[in-house]
């Protein structure tokens, strides 16, 4: 990933620095700013649930922008795992929570970029939980950024900051937007000449309840959840027996992705003799799998080879340590025999003694609940 921050000269050639989630307002803001004549850095925060730091280059183009990537994946998983102080939206979205995380962020990098003041593109009004009045105040608050934060688009309904007051910023350029209307936006859009209209918002997939299912028993099982294990919840099938974890690729490109992103203690379960997919039982660190489920798994892994369940026998699931198999890989003899390899024979099953089943999205929003009633008591 794209990242000059580890420098330790301080860039003195921005005067501001930007949160960029790709949407909209956030590049408009940017745009208002530079209108002023003000140098901007775009920073783009990227973690397992958000961010697209693959389309840097074609924003800048597209734009007219100066992007960083920032990747905030480990401080988002801690902001997780510790619960958020202000809870949780409609899913698992942390939106008060994770605007102070990356504005604490722009603060530090502020400074890296000798920038004196924060660019944010939010709107009064636009969101229910992280755009009210009294909730942007929390944000900057809790963020410590009140006196450096300017929120270009709404910055006539809020007070004048210390870089209006002081002239750097002509507050009469700035905007009176609010409401969750959208045609200003759009109208300004069209007066810089966006050849592309991007989406209103970054795509937080924490706010989705199909990765919601996915991400929550990772927060309630795992002994100390990693970015590992949210990227591995990105990936193909995903199946729980209480505590253990079992994700099923779908196709090539989930077989292919499993194996980067398995840790190397993790089981790689492939079938012997017939066609189907890659599977990985994530083992988390102190708590091995017993011969027995990894049985069990192996009979999930099968059942989802149909040519496997045709044949009406039992089949052979080849398991092994992810390192293992990596390493026979780097030496060219990827279908060679693998140290560590145990072959299980078994019936493809995918209703097994264990139980493995997906989370579903009713049962995850109740527990979720549940559990920060538990954290406010």
């Amino acid at each position: 990933m794209h990242s000059d921050t580890n420098n330790t000269t301080a860039d003195s050639r921005y005067d501001a620095v930007a949160l960029l989630s790709g949407g909209l307002d956030s590049i408009l803001a940017v745009k208002v700013i530079q209108d002023q004549g003000l140098r901007v850095k775009c920073l783009h925060f990227v973690a397992p649930f958000f961010g697209k730091p693959h389309k840097r280059k074609h924003w800048e183009a597209l734009y007219g922008i100066d992007i960083e990537n920032v990747d905030i994946s480990e401080e988002y998983v801690r902001l997780l795992t510790e619960r958020p102080v202000y809870g949780f939206g409609k899913v698992l979205n942390p939106c008060v929570d994770c605007k102070i995380l990356m504005m604490r962020k722009a603060s530090e990098l502020m400074h890296h970029y000798g920038a004196k003041f924060i660019i944010s593109g939010e709107v009064l009004g636009q969101r229910p939980m992280s755009q009210r009045q009294d909730t942007l105040n929390v944000i900057r608050r809790d963020a410590e950024v009140k006196e450096v934060l300017l929120r270009p688009l709404c910055a006539k309904h809020l007070d004048p900051t210390e870089v209006e007051l002081s002239g750097l910023v002509d507050r009469e350029r700035l905007l009176g937007i609010k409401g969750r209307g959208r045609s200003e936006q759009l109208a300004l859009a069209k007066h810089y000449g966006f050849a592309e209209i991007p989406t209103p918002g970054g795509g937080c997939k924490l706010a989705e309840k199909e990765n919601a299912r996915r991400y929550w028993p990772i927060l309630k099982f795992s002994p100390k959840p990693s970015v590992r294990d949210f990227k591995l919840s990105n990936i193909g099938r995903q199946y729980w027996a209480e505590d253990r974890w079992m994700i099923v690729g779908r196709n090539h490109m989930d077989n292919s992705a499993l194996l980067k992103v398995c840790g190397d203690a993790d089981l790689v379960f492939r079938l012997r003799g017939f066609p189907g997919p890659i599977a990985v039982g994530r083992q988390f660190d102190g708590k091995p799998w017993t011969q027995d489920e990894i049985a069990d798994a192996a009979a999930l892994a099968a059942s989802f080879s149909p040519k496997a369940v045709q044949s009406g026998k039992p089949v052979m699931v080849r398991v092994v340590a992810a390192a293992n198999l990596r390493r026979l890989a780097e030496q060219g003899g990827e279908h060679a025999p693998v140290e560590g390899e145990v072959v299980f024979t078994v019936e493809p099953k995918r209703v097994t003694d264990k139980g493995w089943s997906e989370s579903d999205w009713p049962t995850v929003r109740e527990e979720i609940r549940a559990d920060m009633r538990d954290k406010r008591a």
